[in-house]
């Protein structure tokens, strides 16, 4: 209502300068009146100022509309973002989500606080400026606005073009982002450092670059030549107005006063219509960003919150997967690169396919067990056979296809997402710690953590001592992603903040992979105590490190083909064994 009402002031006070001139030259100055001269004077000094004053404000208004406007839609985009499953990331680039976040956002926000409040503002002052013309001499009025088809027919086929051309140009900033994103991080910078494809790197990026540029050009020459007609005509209709009321006033039809009102208000109404005219490409234009935000944000995300979750905590720890197949798909919003995970993944349109031992279709099938709480449950197994997977449903970092997994007899669907987070603790492959101190990374589990409680849990990960020899101790920086660590410090560190986080159940996925034997030692020997009460389940390639589980499960291509401890499985003599037996003779040799 601000903005509007501002916009009805600014608009009415236009054409009092107009009205003002006439004033003065068919009244003061032929009657000699110095009071209304100095009157009339001082009105066109006064408008101006109010018009300015009142422009300030709402300046201020619209900003704060439209700087709120994008940090509601940003705020929204990022939530939503949040709540996507690992699926959505795997198969879209960060760049590209990146740039959703920013240019179309902004893009979105001036449809709003641009081309609609112009559009309104335009309007208000074409009507206005028609009432005064009007009162004034409605041939010369009519005659001026006589012009408007050729004003309006242009601007459709424009607005087609120019929205064309700017999906485009969005779409290859898009890219150009997800290839910055993918070269400025650094692991993407040490692997072109690494491989020496600086130069291709480089081509692959101008390659982008030249295509926004391009368009770029392509949507200036477009809106260029769109408003040069729209001059011409503008210039054609004054002309026409100017012949016409010139012959008016040699015929004293109508006054000097009034034939220079309507030159002055003229340009104010050629301006607004224009503007009008244009408007519908501005705005076609920015749908496009429009689009791109509500592309993401209509997204559903396949890990929905449940509408009445069951209550967890607190919890006994007993996890049990019960007749589990699941199988990766492909996905992402239409207009973002999809990106296919290298595995087993079914293709698009494939789910009818029935889940078979042959086929890897299904990264798991038929995948049954317990853990009771407290146990300690081991999955072994090739690489690729699907053991990460597994560990994934637990958390539901992804949803099942078939089957369920339950944490103390509740299937996870039904537990409050935080509730699920905080009951599951998982260190996972590839440790990710965030572009600051070791302190801050550690409370990522705990944000009320004491300092004591910090060496505790790093003292039990067997990195407090590592800790204490830096300058800066627990508030040394670990660099982008952690890289001014080693592999094994980082892992120690993953280690230290999910058992600073205390969960029921601990989920250890090559949890010891990055450590050398020495650190390896440590850290069983510390787990055997902080693993007591917790149901736990650990993924090791290292076959020694998972000989005192209560339970191994031998997966192999998605099924589990053995269960049972170290000694039975040995002497079974199957998948197991076979795999201890290569290890063994390797470490022998």
């Amino acid at each position: 209502m601000g903005i509007l009402f501002t916009i009805i002031v600014i608009s009415g006070l236009s054409v009092v300068p107009a009205i003002l001139i006439r004033l003065l030259v068919d009244e003061a100055i032929p009657n000699g009146d110095i009071t209304q001269l100095t009157l009339l004077g001082m009105g066109m000094i006064l408008v101006p100022f109010i018009n300015a004053l009142i422009g300030v404000a709402q300046r201020w208004v619209s900003s704060r509309v439209g700087e709120g406007i994008i940090f509601d839609l940003r705020r929204e985009l990022f939530a939503h973002l949040q709540r996507m499953s690992l699926r959505f990331f795997t198969a879209t680039k960060t760049g590209e989500l990146m740039n959703r976040l920013n240019s179309d956002v902004v893009g979105a926000q001036q449809a709003i606080t641009g081309t609609f409040v112009s559009i309104v503002s335009n309007v208000i002052s074409v009507i206005v400026i028609l009432v005064v013309m009007v009162q004034a001499d409605w041939r010369l009025t009519l005659l001026a606005v006589a012009a408007l088809p050729l004003f309006v027919l242009p601007a459709r086929r424009v607005a087609k073009v120019l929205r064309r051309v700017t999906q485009q140009q969005m779409e290859h900033e898009a890219k150009m982002s997800g290839i910055l994103q993918e070269s400025f991080n650094v692991s993407g910078a040490l692997l072109v450092r690494l491989f020496g494809r600086w130069d291709e790197e480089k081509e692959r990026f101008s390659e982008q670059a030249s295509l926004v540029r391009d368009y770029g050009v392509r949507r200036a020459m477009v809106g260029r030549g769109f408003f040069a007609a729209l001059g011409l005509v503008s210039a054609v209709g004054t002309a026409a107005v100017f012949w016409v009321g010139g012959l008016l006033v040699i015929n004293g039809s109508i006054s000097l006063g009034t034939i220079i009102m309507f030159s002055t208000l003229l340009t104010q109404l050629y301006g607004p219509l224009s503007a009008i005219s244009n408007s519908r490409v501005e705005f076609a234009t920015s749908l496009v960003s429009f689009e791109r935000v509500f592309e993401v944000l209509d997204l559903e995300t396949d890990i929905p919150a449940p509408i009445d979750p069951v209550p967890l905590l607190p919890a006994s720890g007993r996890v049990e997967l019960a007749d589990v197949s699941f199988r990766y798909q492909s996905e992402g919003p239409e207009g973002l690169e999809a990106v296919k995970r290298f595995s087993w993944h079914a293709t698009p349109g494939d789910e009818d396919v029935v889940p078979q031992a042959s086929t890897r279709n299904w990264a798991l099938n038929d995948i049954s067990f317990v853990g009771e709480p407290g146990s300690l449950v081991a999955l072994v197994g090739p690489s690729g056979a699907g053991k990460t997977t597994i560990s994934y449903l637990v958390p539901r970092l992804y949803d099942v296809t078939e089957g369920r997994v339950l944490i103390d007899g509740k299937d996870v669907r039904d537990i409050d997402l935080k509730e699920l987070a905080a009951t599951v603790g998982v260190v996972t492959q590839e440790t990710y710690l965030f572009h600051d101190t070791i302190a801050a990374n550690l409370r990522y589990a705990k944000p009320d953590a004491t300092l004591e409680e910090l060496v505790e849990a790093a003292t039990a990960a067997n990195i407090h001592d590592m800790i204490d020899q830096l300058p800066e101790g627990y508030e040394t920086l670990v660099g982008e992603r952690g890289y001014r660590l080693s592999g094994g410090e980082k892992q120690r560190m993953a280690i230290a903040r999910v058992l600073l986080k205390d969960p029921k159940i601990l989920i250890l996925d090559e949890a010891t992979s990055h450590l050398d034997s020495r650190s390896e030692a440590l850290i069983q020997d510390a787990l055997e105590l902080l693993l007591e009460g917790r149901t736990s389940i650990v993924i090791a390639h290292r076959l020694s490190t998972v000989r005192k589980a209560d339970q191994i499960l031998v997966v192999d291509e998605g099924r589990i083909v053995e269960r049972g401890h170290h000694s039975d499985l040995m002497e079974a003599g199957g998948l197991y064994a076979e795999l201890y037996e290569t290890q063994f003779e390797s470490v022998k040799a």
